[in-house]
């Protein structure tokens, strides 16, 4: 039997298998008017072809908070009810292929009001859908962002509502597991590095006080999920910044707590709060950094980052490393990526019923 196919459960929550889908923003939502922010038929079909492809979990991608949380004005939302109803089509679907519906609940901070990749992902102003960002404190992300407004305190605490909201609204539209997105340069990264958060009261300076918002956030989302439900958290590892950032000590550290304060398993991530870094990129490069906080502390962690063959796949959760393996970019390449890696490894996958004259 193969490892990789073997179920994985939290808390009452059993997900068929351990080849799950990362949050990738489709940036495909309507920017404005009553449908802004609300998944459309290109997310259907996307999150669709995986479930029906075998993919044990999805996880959608990063889903504002709010409107001015959106990385670009084309990203999903979650505050509000149309929203909401516009996402049952979607669990309803997962659920019935066997697939656990995940989503993330994101905010990003500097890095929001961008035009969409594949137009060049500059910062955009209000006259093409954008906004001014908000941050820890007044530092753009790079020469091509704006310098966002420091948040008032009042206003970090009106954003762990937000958060809040969105947890409420997440179940409603069927979701099973929730993850906070605390990586890649986005608010609560930001809050947690000393390179993004220069703040002088209780969000910044000490260890303790640049965790203060990612804690409160957790805090938050846990009382509005389900005992019986996990609850995710997103992290980058690290900054790469030679210890002057966020660091993997610090990770080791924070995923104690996090643990103790609900969470049920870390995806692990690196990078993206700092510009013009070099990060040493190469097959399952990111897998020591899930290693050593599943090693170190009592918190399960799945790991990601060009994890692409199934044999690389078995020998990450079969050694220890990680309890669930993460596949972007492959997965856009080949939506039945886990029925062809079961069928090499001699697992089992839910394959539909239409499908089965490809078994």
């Amino acid at each position: 039997m193969s490892t990789l196919f073997e179920p994985y459960t939290l808390r009452d929550v059993t997900i068929p298998n351990r080849v799950w889908m990362p949050p990738m923003c489709q940036y495909s939502a309507a920017p404005d008017g009553p449908e802004a922010g609300a998944p459309v038929d290109w997310h259907f079909a996307h999150y669709a072809a995986r479930a029906a492809g075998g993919t044990g979990l999805i996880v959608v991608e990063a889903t504002a908070v709010s409107p001015e949380g959106r990385i670009s004005p084309y990203d999903l939302g979650i505050w509000n009810d149309t929203q909401v109803e516009a996402f049952r089509r979607i669990t309803r679907f997962l659920v019935s292929q066997g697939t656990v519906p995940a989503i993330q609940l994101a905010h990003a901070g500097r890095k929001a009001s961008t035009d969409r990749p594949w137009k060049g992902g500059a910062s955009v102003g209000p006259e093409a859908h954008g906004w001014q960002p908000v941050a820890p404190s007044p530092l753009a992300f790079d020469e091509r962002h704006p310098t966002p407004d420091e948040l008032s305190v009042e206003r970090i605490h009106e954003i762990v509502g937000e958060f809040r909201a969105a947890a409420r609204r997440a179940l409603a539209a069927g979701f099973e597991i929730a993850e906070i997105h605390g990586a890649h340069g986005y608010l609560i990264n930001e809050f947690l590095s000393p390179h993004s958060n220069h703040r002088t009261d209780a969000y910044g300076g000490s260890y303790e006080n640049r965790t203060r918002f990612a804690l409160e956030v957790v805090d938050a989302v846990r009382e509005e999920w389900p005992d019986d439900k996990p609850l995710f958290f997103r992290i980058s590892a690290t900054d790469w910044l030679d210890g002057s950032g966020w660091t993997p000590d610090d990770t080791v550290r924070f995923a104690g707590e996090l643990h103790a304060h609900g969470i049920d398993l870390l995806d692990v991530s690196t990078g993206g709060n700092a510009s013009g870094v070099r990060i040493p990129t190469g097959p399952g490069y990111q897998v020591p950094f899930a290693a050593r906080v599943r090693n170190e502390t009592p918190m399960p962690v799945a790991a990601v980052g060009l994890i692409t063959d199934a044999e690389q796949a078995e020998k990450i959760v079969a050694n220890g490393e990680a309890d669930a393996v993460l596949l972007g970019r492959e997965l856009l390449r080949n939506p039945s990526w886990a029925r062809h890696a079961a069928r090499e490894l001699g697992g089992e996958v839910h394959v539909p019923d239409q499908y089965h004259r490809s078994v």
